[in-house]
């Protein structure tokens, strides 16, 4: 339940889009054709990019965080749903990805974004 949750959640972020380069067991979710998130389809858990620095605090502060699982252990990390953190952390740290993403955009890519997100539909 949680997983769809989060599913949901990264999904209303202006121009996220499902995607499964992986496999059906693997959902990547990715705004301007860069990922910001991925869960496999068991609900265990979620990777996430991350500040390198705060990574390493959050992995410190939270056994549920741990580097990336697959992913650049310096900039990803994956995060167990064990029921350890709260569905505001969880979301806290989709938000952080999801940001990090977008600031790392060339200007036509966010001023697109930003046209995206001003859509009735925000896609």
């Amino acid at each position: 339940m949680m997983q769809q949750t989060l599913i949901d959640y990264a999904l209303s972020k202006p121009g996220a889009v499902p995607t499964q380069p992986f496999g059906p067991d693997i959902l990547v979710i990715k705004v301007m054709d860069k990922m910001f998130a991925l869960t496999r389809r068991d609900g265990a858990s979620f990777n996430l990019k991350c500040d390198p620095e705060r990574a390493i605090a959050l992995r410190q502060a939270h056994p549920a965080i741990t580097p990336g699982w697959h992913m650049n252990k310096r900039h990803w990390n994956t995060v167990a749903l064990d029921g350890s953190l709260t569905r505001d952390a969880l979301q806290q740290l989709i938000d952080h990805s999801y940001d990090l993403v977008v600031r790392s955009l060339t200007k036509a890519e966010r001023e697109r974004l930003a046209t995206l997100a001003a859509a009735p539909e925000g896609r």
